[in-house]
């Protein structure tokens, strides 16, 4: 495995999960509180769905 690939997009995915609160912090917080009042099987199948989609893109692009 490529280690320095490997941590070049673990550094892409957090500068991207950065951006929100950094330029957003009232409406991230709003989202998160949302977020946190959901039931466990909607928060799985988005969990699901994100991870099935970030997998596709990986295989897709690899």
């Amino acid at each position: 495995m490529n280690i320095p690939l490997l941590m070049s997009a673990f550094g892409l995915v957090l500068i991207l999960e950065g951006v929100g609160p950094l330029l957003f912090p009232n409406k991230w917080q709003k989202y998160l509180l949302e977020l946190s009042t959901q039931k466990q099987n909607v928060l799985r199948r988005l969990g699901g769905c994100l991870v099935t989609t970030g997998a596709v893109l990986l295989i897709i692009f690899q």
